[in-house]
């Protein structure tokens, strides 16, 4: 099984997070809509992309919305604790799952190894077609006037003329600058 790539964008007050949905067994396309892109009514609002598994994430999606909800709202805290969890819990830490979490200040990247990163740049990818995304959005970042949300679809289209798991079909979900 292949599929999923999440990129997430930070531009002038606005968060953006794009999943493409498609997932693959082999050669053949199962599905090209699969919703793996939520918004977190927690605090001021948290979106969430995860690649990998489907049920690996779901789970781990659960345990950070309640780890958010513990933490009030705070990103870093939840992130840092789902983290923990997921390295240390005997049958968590074998879910095999990418989590990107963002808010209108933040983007983290939260992987089963126990790492929470903030990158340098406003700017994160992840899945079949994560590293395609992520050059895109970063010279989109820097060389145009796009918005958050336009460099995030822009960014799955181009990995989607590259990357064969990636369909370039996004679910765009946005935070603050109006959105």
């Amino acid at each position: 099984m292949h599929g999923t790539t999440i990129v997430a964008v930070r531009k002038s007050g606005m968060t953006a997070i794009a999943g493409d949905g498609q997932v693959t067994f082999g050669q053949t396309i199962l599905k090209t809509r699969a919703v793996k892109v939520r918004r977190l009514e927690v605090g001021q609002g948290v979106l969430v992309g995860f690649a990998g598994s489907v049920a690996d994430s779901i789970t781990l999606l659960d345990k950070f919305e309640a780890a958010l909800k513990e933490a009030k709202g705070q990103l870093l805290r939840a992130a840092v604790e789902t983290a923990k969890l997921w390295r240390t819990d005997r049958v968590l830490r074998h879910l095999e799952a990418l989590l990107i979490a963002a808010d209108q200040e933040t983007l983290l990247l939260i992987s089963g190894n126990g790492e929470v990163i903030a990158p340098d740049e406003p700017v994160l990818a992840v899945g079949s077609g994560g590293g395609y995304a992520l050059a895109a959005a970063k010279a989109l970042l820097r060389h145009t006037d796009l918005s958050a949300r336009e460099i995030a679809e822009e960014a799955l289209r181009i990995a989607a003329e590259i990357d064969l798991y990636t369909s370039g079909t996004a679910t765009v979900l946005t935070l603050g600058g109006g959105a």
